[in-house]
């Protein structure tokens, strides 16, 4: 479904992606570990034309998107749910998920699918006229991934989903990622808690300073002695 070959990108002359290879096969979860500052947002980045890599090939669907506009990418159904959720404060819960499904027309559709949003996440049908400022972390996360989901993604770009929540909540949250996968959509993952990353996921990659390190199935990362000292405190 995607395939990176090569790709170079640079913040001035800080040279952020090295040569970065991967694939992401229909259904997966693939998983992204490191770091921090390793260039793990920096990849998400580029691949949904927020940044634009200085070499190298992105192909999505058996076409190229390096160096399209993030609108493009968007209707092409290659969705970023942001790291920081990012959702729009001064709006209500509503009108964030009405925003989510910005490029669509099927207004019935689009309906249905908030309700679906709703149906996953209570917390936000008991808000949904809220201010989306107010909500507490947790409910922000979830509206960010339901946003995302409103524009109907085939391949959802998931960045630091669990970033500064409560345990309970990062359990539910990882939860919720693999219903999304469940139900048809494949995810590409970028997350820090590395131990429930790997839970989820079907294969792994791991980045450390703009080079990917090491790469393989989920079960196989968990089990590495490196990844279990650099990533998974030892034990």
């Amino acid at each position: 479904m995607l395939k990176i070959d090569n790709i170079n990108v640079y913040y001035g002359a800080i040279h952020a992606l090295q040569g970065i290879s991967l694939t992401v096969e229909e259904g997966e979860v693939v998983t992204l570990i490191g770091a921090n500052g390793a260039g793990k947002s920096t990849l998400l980045k580029t691949l949904s034309g927020l940044l634009k890599p200085k070499s190298g090939e992105i192909k999505f669907l058996g076409k190229s998107i390096a160096g399209l506009s993030a609108t493009a990418i968007v209707a092409q159904g290659l969705i970023h749910c942001p790291e920081g959720r990012r959702v729009f404060a001064n709006m209500s819960v509503e009108e964030n998920l009405e925003l989510g499904a910005y490029l669509r027309k099927d207004h019935a559709e689009i309906r249905k699918d908030m309700e679906g949003v709703f149906e996953r996440f209570p917390r936000l049908l008991e808000r949904r006229k809220q201010q989306s400022g107010t909500l507490s972390g947790g409910e922000q996360q979830m509206l960010a991934i339901g946003r995302a989901l409103m524009a109907r993604p085939k391949l959802l770009l998931l960045d630091e989903p669990s970033m500064g929540l409560a345990p309970l909540l990062v359990a539910e949250i990882f939860r919720t990622v693999e219903e999304i996968n469940r139900q048809g959509t494949t995810v590409l993952l970028v997350e820090q808690n590395a131990n429930q990353a790997l839970k989820v996921a079907h294969r792994a990659y791991v980045l450390e300073t703009g080079k990917i390190v090491l790469s393989g199935s989920a079960a196989e990362l968990a089990q590495s002695e490196q990844i279990k000292e650099a990533y998974l405190g030892g034990h």
